[in-house]
C-alpha cells in the first residue's frame, strides 16, 4: 500500500504526542517485506539468478550499503533521543553512507548521476533530522512542513532512479518502497522518542526486512540493465 502524504499526515500528531511523553491513540502496523533469497528473488517479483561471483558480490554489496543506511539511521535516532554526544559523529557517518550509495551507481550511470543521488539522499537525512527536532519540540507546524518536504524528496529519489532504469525500476514500485521506508522510520522514531523501546526495536526489524527488499530491487535492476558488467 502506497503511503501517501495524506496517509502519513495522521502520524504527525502521533509523533508529537509521543515526543511529549503522552499516550498515543494508535500506531501504524506493517507486514514485514520479504527479503531476497539465494537466487536474488524479492517481494516485488524482480529477480536475477546469482550464478556468477560478480553478481553475488554486487548483490551483497548493495545490501550492505542499504543495511548501513537503516543501521546508522537507527543509531542517529537513538542518540538524538538520548541527547548523546555521539549524535554528531553518528550523523556524520550516516551522511557518508549517502555518498557511498551515490558512488555505487557511478560505474553504471556516470559521475554526475552518482553525485545527484548523493545530494538527494543527503536531503533525505537532513530533513529527517529536522523532523526529529520538531517532534521533540512538539512543534506541529515545523513537523508538518518538514514532513511534506521529506515525502517530496522521497518521490524525487524514486523518480530519479526510475528515469535511469525505467524497465526494471518502475516509478510506482520505487515510490511505494520509498514512502513505506519513510512511514516505517517515523514509527521507529516515535517509539524511541516516547521511550517505548520494544516497539522501536520491532519497527527496526520491519525496516531492516524492507530495506533488503529494496536493495535487491536495485541490484537486480542494475544487473539486468547492464549484464555485460557481470560476465566475469
Amino acid at each position: 500500500m502506497n503511503a501517501t502524504r495524506a496517509q502519513q499526515r495522521h502520524l504527525v500528531p502521533l509523533v508529537l504526542v509521543l515526543a511529549a511523553g503522552l499516550l498515543a491513540a494508535a500506531l501504524v502496523a506493517f507486514a514485514p517485506s520479504r527479503s531476497a533469497d539465494a537466487t536474488g528473488h524479492n517481494g516485488h517479483g524482480t529477480s536475477v539468478a546469482l550464478k556468477k561471483p560478480a553478481q553475488a558480490e554486487f548483490h551483497d554489496a548493495m545490501r550492505k550499503l542499504w543495511e548501513d543506511h537503516v543501521t546508522w539511521t537507527r543509531l542517529a535516532i537513538v542518540t538524538f533521543a538520548d541527547e548523546s554526544d555521539s549524535f554528531g559523529p553518528t550523523a556524520a557517518r550516516l551522511l557518508q553512507n549517502q555518498a557511498d550509495i551515490g558512488d555505487a551507481i557511478k560505474p553504471f550511470y556516470g559521475e554526475a548521476a552518482g553525485e545527484q543521488l548523493t545530494l538527494l539522499l543527503n536531503d533525505h537525512i537532513t530533513i529527517a533530522v529536522e523532523l526529529l527536532e520538531a517532534a521533540k519540540a512538539a512543534d506541529t507546524a515545523a513537523f508538518e512542513e518538514a514532513n511534506a518536504r521529506w515525502i517530496d524528496n522521497a518521490n524525487d529519489i524514486a523518480d530519479f532512479l526510475a528515469a535511469a532504469n525505467p524497465r526494471f525500476w518502475p516509478q510506482d514500485v520505487l515510490r511505494d518502497m520509498m514512502q513505506t521506508h519513510l512511514t516505517q522510520t517515523l514509527t521507529e522514531a516515535a517509539a524511541e522518542l516516547s521511550g517505548d523501546y520494544q516497539a522501536s526495536i520491532e519497527a527496526y526489524e520491519e525496516i531492516h526486512l524492507h530495506i533488503l527488499d529494496m536493495a535487491d530491487v536495485l541490484s537486480s535492476g542494475i544487473m539486468r540493465q547492464f549484464p555485460s558488467h557481470f560476465r566475469g
